[in-house]
């Protein structure tokens, strides 16, 4: 790239060339996540606008994407005095009270006949953005509606806020400014090294980043900002909601997520699809926001003191809870790994009794110091294990114990020992351990292993302590005589039993591989393994150095499965297996049946199908060698469409990804 330009206009002409191109750039890579160009590329472009700037700095405007990061600390906020206020949203919790806010409409507007939008709430924090001719000019937080603070600099470092808009209009936009979930992980993870305390959630985490006094910290944070209002526009009339989002889109902002609804029964169901798909986002959403469409309309209802009579919140359960820490004790896994558990004073979280969360390991008990006898922020997503978020040290009395990690198994006695490098604690006695082999059994039995339904921990603990098993081999030389005495046994659910068991022998080689237990060597592992050796016993024979040869299998996994069929125990395991029938080899039907059109594919799922659950489209996926990702991006292939489908549909149009219908679907994997 060409940097010996002359003095001049030649100068001038290629600073505003630079960027041109660079807000260009930052627009496909922040906005609508699809570069063009690669991020060396981008640094070039940068390097070189940087470099003319700083030889004629009588030329650098403060819109300019170099303007971004950079600026001085100051020593306090100032006082922005909003020229429409914030107000609040009311609130609704069910579909009854949804309900309750359309008839009040109804009745206000004399007509039943009402488009809605529906948004995602974002758990952040608002932000005004008012720029001029174009040009960024402020930028402001809510505060208390009426008057909130100067964060002008902060918000310039948010790189999908634009500096300069695609036309020369006066406009005020409201949108939330956020913090991905990746990026929240890894600020909380940053903290707890220094030392420092987490942030309780990402909304508590973007606040702080936008009120640094330091734009420069903001600058690290990674915030992200949605639009998600047309506040004032100098331009032409705009009639609707739909219309104004779409001409802030126009103009280079990224857009909240949004779905027009002509009914208030199609807005319940909206929010009923999306308080069990809220996990699949890659940021926090705490509710859906519904809006009525036409802005006309919404001046005739006006507003209370507090709330717009046109839009309400739509609330999911809590995720987040504040409890009491009661004890502290330790689990075995089958990998012999010591994890540490709070027993908690039971509290309701997101519609259930939370009355565990796990403490994952002796360091993040020490980051976070955790101690018997502490209030606690307990957090619940999805169907992810609760765990302790942080400590609420304000409240400590003195009377709090810590928690000492015990130098022996709490099952079997043995001493236990944690590797150089690991965070975690295992028991040393792998063979013998109780809790080992009952963990082991567990997971062999599973749904994503060997699927043997009716076999689960009740079953799995009267048959250890009856001896009728020592480890999941020993399952398959059960009788009917061994189960009918065991409580809750009849005969018909024994038959059950031994039927469902001797189904599993036929289970496909990767299942067998992912059931056997071998550590670091998951469902995805197993099917990656199953591409190169088409049998357990081939496996077996298998050098770290063969294995490390084959794409996605490190050193640690590979020393993983080397000592697994090294060590005798596990060798006598395999042995009673082929003893019993169980399938240890790749049937030549399951190697036909990979369609190799879909190896290394990438597939997304939205909306509801059919003939498949989620996870057994994902399976079938998987088993034609393609992958299932959660999110839509540039890399994806197809995105398949079942019935509501979310945010993830227009997603991929915009991308100009591949649509396929259920029935598509099914004839991709088919190979028709």
């Amino acid at each position: 790239m060409n940097s010996s330009v002359s003095k001049g206009d030649n100068v001038k002409e290629r600073i505003e060339e630079l960027r041109d191109q660079i807000r260009y750039h930052e627009y496909r890579y922040y906005v609508l996540d699809d570069p063009v160009i690669s991020d060396s590329e981008f640094d070039e472009l940068m390097q070189e606008l940087v470099k003319l700037e700083e030889e004629n700095p009588d030329l650098i405007t403060p819109d300019s994407p170099t303007q971004r990061v950079g600026g001085e600390p100051i020593d306090s906020f100032k006082k922005v005095e909003h020229r429409i206020p914030m107000l609040s949203l009311g609130n609704a919790f069910n579909a009854g009270e949804l309900r309750d806010f359309a008839n009040r409409i109804y009745r206000l507007a004399g007509t039943g006949e009402i488009e809605f939008v529906v948004e995602h709430k974002i758990d952040g924090l608002s932000a005004i953005l008012t720029y001029q001719q174009g040009r960024f000019v402020q930028g402001a937080t809510r505060g208390n509606g009426i008057v909130g603070e100067d964060v002008t600099e902060n918000i310039k470092t948010i790189r999908s806020v634009p500096l300069k808009l695609k036309e020369a209009v006066d406009i005020e936009v409201r949108g939330e400014v956020y913090i991905s979930k990746e990026n929240f992980t890894r600020i909380n993870q940053s903290r707890l090294e220094k030392g420092e305390e987490p942030f309780a959630n990402p909304r508590n985490a973007a606040a702080g980043s936008v009120r640094q006094l330091d734009p420069r910290v903001a600058a690290q944070r990674s915030l992200s900002l949605l639009a998600y209002s047309l506040v004032s526009y100098g331009g032409e009339e705009i009639k609707t909601h739909l219309e104004a989002l779409e001409l802030l889109k126009e103009l280079g902002f990224k857009v909240n997520w949004h779905q027009k609804c002509s009914s208030i029964e199609e807005v319940i169901d909206l929010c009923e699809e999306w308080t069990g798909k809220r996990e699949e986002l890659p940021f926090e959403i705490d509710g859906l926001v519904i809006k009525v469409n036409d802005l006309a309309l919404r001046d005739k209802l006006g507003s209370t003191a507090k709330s717009p009579r046109w839009a309400i919140a739509y609330k999911f359960p809590a995720q987040q809870k504040t409890t009491v820490v009661k004890d502290i004790i330790i689990s075995v896994g089958r990998t012999g790994a010591l994890t540490p558990t709070a027993i908690l004073e039971p509290v309701q979280i997101a519609g259930s009794t939370v009355s565990r969360a796990t403490l994952h390991n002796e360091d993040e008990i020490r980051r976070k110091d955790v101690r018997i006898g502490d209030h606690v922020l307990v957090q619940k997503a999805g169907e992810v294990i609760p765990e302790v978020v942080k400590v609420i040290k304000d409240k400590r009395t003195g009377a709090e114990k810590e928690f000492i990690m015990p130098g022996k198994c709490p099952v079997c006695g043995s001493e236990v020992a944690r590797e150089e490098g690991e965070a975690v604690t295992r028991c040393t006695n792998v063979t013998s351990c109780p809790a080992q082999r009952r963990e082991g059994i567990l997971h062999f039995v599973s749904r994503n292993a060997m699927n043997i339904e009716g076999v689960g921990p009740a079953l799995i603990d009267q048959l250890l302590a009856k001896e009728l098993i020592h480890d999941y081999a020993d399952l398959y030389f059960l009788t009917l005589e061994d189960l009918l005495p065991l409580e809750r046994m009849a005969e018909k659910s024994a038959g059950n039993v031994i039927e469902a068991i001797k189904a599993s022998k036929e289970r496909p080689l990767h299942r067998v591989i992912f059931a056997l237990g071998i550590r670091h060597v998951g469902a995805g592992v197993a099917r990656v393994l199953t591409g190169v050796y088409h049998s357990v016993d081939e496996l077996a024979r298998a050098s770290a150095e063969e294995l490390e040869a084959i794409n996605e299998i490190g050193p640690t996994i590979a020393e993983s499965i080397v000592n697994f069929f090294r060590e005798p125990h596990n060798q006598e395991v395999i042995s009673k297996l082929k003893k019993a029938g169980v399938e240890l080899s790749a049937a030549e039907d399951d190697q036909k049946e990979t369609n190799q059109a879909l190896i290394d594919k990438r597939f997304v799922f939205t909306g509801g199908l059919k003939n498949y659950t989620r996870s057994e489209a994902k399976e079938r996926v998987l088993a034609a060698g393609g992958k299932v990702t959660s999110s839509v991006s540039k890399n994806t292939d197809y995105v398949v469409v079942g019935e509501n489908p979310g945010s993830k549909l227009e997603k991929a149009r915009e991308l100009g990804i591949t649509i396929l219908s259920e029935s598509e679907f099914t004839e991709l994997l088919s190979g028709e």
